[in-house]
């Protein structure tokens, strides 16, 4: 099933659902998890595989980190090639002081902002796909 393309149907149904729950990135040199640790999302980079996982899981493991966020998941089926939605609503939290880590799914995009802001995150994007013709 293709994703959608169009900005403005994007925008308008991005519908932002705030997962329940504190997460983190991790950075692990050797690259090796544990066997119990649900990640969430991975990614290798240089200096190391850097995981998101759940706060209590990166505890557990002995992990460090320095940020913890709130999970949104942007409930539109957006298609990879899709033009502007990043830009758009990483524009939109930005004006509003709001930092923001995307991840993008293959249905799905993901935002992770700082978890105090995680409900100032939620208005201003609900005001953004108010606002979408």
């Amino acid at each position: 099933m293709a994703g959608e393309t169009s900005l403005a149907t994007l925008l308008h149904g991005m519908s932002p659902q705030l997962n329940d729950g504190e997460y983190v990135f991790c950075s692990i040199r050797d690259g090796h998890l544990p066997k119990d640790c649900d990640v969430i999302g991975s990614f290798r980079e240089q200096e190391g595989l850097t995981v998101i996982l759940g706060r209590g899981q990166a505890e557990k493991a002995g992990f460090s980190f320095d940020y913890v966020a709130a999970w949104i998941t942007l409930n539109v089926h957006s298609a990879l090639e899709a033009v502007g939605l990043t830009a758009a609503f990483a524009s939109a939290l930005g004006q509003a002081g709001i930092s923001c880590n995307v991840i993008a799914g293959y249905y799905h995009d993901h935002l992770f902002v700082g978890q105090a802001d995680a409900e100032r995150a939620m208005t201003v994007l609900r005001q953004l796909a108010a606002g979408a013709e």
